[in-house]
């Protein structure tokens, strides 16, 4: 329990940011697991839909300091690459 008003209000700020968080990371996975399976399908045009809302949606999170913006970069990098080998 805080003992202060600004503890308290810390603690406020945590666990609303701890869920958007959590929101952000999950979307990310359920666009990751969608590409993974166009491009285990061998489906270039799924894949390539795919490829754009899940480097969108790293791009936004890193924008919005919800991952590292290397992550999002490195992450783009190997998707990309899964992308390159389809064709």
């Amino acid at each position: 329990m805080a003992n202060t008003k600004s503890a308290a209000k810390r603690a406020r700020q945590t666990e609303v940011r701890t869920a958007q968080n959590r929101a952000v990371q999950s979307t990310i996975k359920t666009f990751a697991k969608s590409f993974d399976t166009a491009v285990k399908a061998g489906n270039k045009e799924e894949s390539k839909a795919a490829y754009a809302k899940l480097t969108s949606a790293l791009d936004k999170a890193a924008k919005e300091g919800r991952v590292h913006q290397n992550l999002a970069d490195r992450r783009k990098g190997r998707l990309a690459k899964k992308l390159a080998a389809l064709a």
